[in-house]
């Protein structure tokens, strides 16, 4: 009679196969999968409700399966914000339009963009659902360029000359100032290239528009460098190499005339007047007549 050799249970023969190892392993995600599976066709006709414009009985349909879906566990869980440095908090909270609670499905991510984008801090912005409950808004800001004088008020306008704000403008006073119609869609090259020659950028406090065809630069000693329409740029350059050989900015001129090629004309500052004399006291000598000297 043959003898029967009994393996050992814990022969690999007696392993579970992987697929067994694997499912015991994620019974919890396979939960989820099968949770998911049946919400599929709400979703499917969520998204297709999602894409529909401003037609009232499609967007009242989509609110009905927001909220049925909503009723089956998606809610908003969580709102997170991605790339906010300037914009205001509690504006950017309302035009996203959602809260916490708040059906994952009832609101339209397109429509959440549009209204973002029309914050001034924003130039561009996405909106994305995350199931089962995460929104996830990110922005691209405006970066403020210069300060702009206009009107007696002074606003925060980006490189394209765009108004990004006219609160707080103090917090960014490093920013150059520009002044006049039109200075800030102009302004862009002008400031890059006084950027490069710090050495006349040091002196000049702000950019005058003028007549939007041309710039002035107004010098911190109160002078005035007048700039050529078109050729501003020529002009600098000569302005740079004026102040190397001659410390022409360092002189107490008026104004410094470059819109002529071939010539430069300057304007000294006027003269202050000699302080009237106190009562019982001696006329100051003309000029060219020192005081004579006390004797010793």
């Amino acid at each position: 009679m043959p003898r029967v050799v009994r393996q050992p249970r814990n022969s690999v023969n007696d392993r579970p196969g992987r697929l067994k190892l694997l499912l015991r392993r994620q019974r919890r995600l396979l939960r989820r999968s099968i949770w998911l599976l049946a919400l599929l066709p709400v979703l499917l006709l969520g998204a297709l409700v999602m894409r529909v414009g401003h037609n009232s009985s499609l967007v009242t349909l989509r609110e009905r399966m927001g909220a049925l879906a909503a009723d089956a566990g998606l809610r908003v869980t969580d709102i997170q914000i991605q790339g906010r440095a300037n914009t205001p908090e509690p504006l950017l909270r309302a035009a996203i339009g959602v809260a916490k609670g708040d059906a994952t499905l009832g609101f339209s991510l397109a429509a959440a963009r549009a209204r973002i984008e029309t914050l001034a801090w924003v130039q561009q912005a996405t909106v994305e659902r995350r199931l089962p409950g995460t929104i996830v808004v990110q922005l691209v800001e405006r970066r403020p360029f210069a300060i702009w004088q206009h009107n007696n008020k002074f606003v925060l306008v980006d490189r394209a000359g765009q108004i990004v704000a006219d609160e707080d403008v103090g917090h960014f006073k490093d920013l150059p100032l520009i002044v006049g119609v039109g200075a800030p869609g102009a302004a862009a090259v002008l400031l890059d290239a006084l950027r490069d020659r710090p050495t006349i950028q040091s002196h000049v406090i702000a950019a005058v528009r003028v007549g939007e065809r041309r710039w002035n630069l107004r010098l911190s000693n109160g002078g005035d460098v007048l700039l050529p329409e078109d050729h501003d740029l020529v002009a600098l350059a000569r302005l740079q190499q004026l102040q190397q050989e001659h410390a022409l900015l360092d002189r107490p001129l008026q104004v410094i005339d470059l819109r002529l090629p071939d010539r430069l004309v300057v304007r000294p500052q006027p003269a202050e007047p000699a302080p009237a004399p106190a009562p019982g006291q001696a006329r100051p000598e003309p000029a060219g007549h020192p005081e004579p000297q006390r004797r010793t």
